[in-house]
């Protein structure tokens, strides 16, 4: 059942950031992925219908400066944001990769778990963290 279930067309989740485009130092940048967690695959298996249904079971988000953040959720955009991180000036490239687990069923049977996991990497997130420096101006001049 495992070499079935790594052969499945599983999504690859798209990471999302913002702010969108640049970010400023001192602000967090918040990750997440809106896709699809979730995904059911009917196969035929030697004249048996196998259902298989594929959970996102852990998010590996890659910040493109070092650190790796590991998660079991794919986060959420802001207000409700759970994933963030910081960063110093530069251009940076984010990634996700994600653990896929599964269940199956033979002919409507009872469900039972696919032994092992599959990743997917899902594309990039390339994006540009600026330093703000605040001026002080005269409005009187």
């Amino acid at each position: 059942m495992f070499r079935y279930f790594q052969e499945l067309p599983l999504p690859q989740l798209t990471t999302r950031q913002q702010p969108p485009g640049n970010a400023l130092v001192g602000l967090p940048v918040i990750f997440y992925t809106d896709d699809p967690t979730e995904q059911t695959f009917t196969v035929d298996i030697r004249g048996f219908t196998v259902v298989i249904v594929a959970r996102a079971t852990a998010f590996s988000w890659d910040t493109g400066d070092g650190t790796v953040l590991t998660t079991t959720e794919p986060g959420a955009p802001y207000p409700q944001q759970t994933i963030t991180h910081d960063y110093a000036s530069g251009s940076y490239t984010a990634s996700l990769t994600t653990t896929w687990g599964a269940t199956y069923t033979v002919d409507g049977g009872v469900p039972a778990t696919v032994p092992g996991t599959t990743t997917t990497a899902g594309p990039p997130a390339t994006f540009t963290v600026l330093q703000a420096r605040t001026v002080l101006t005269n409005p009187y001049d």
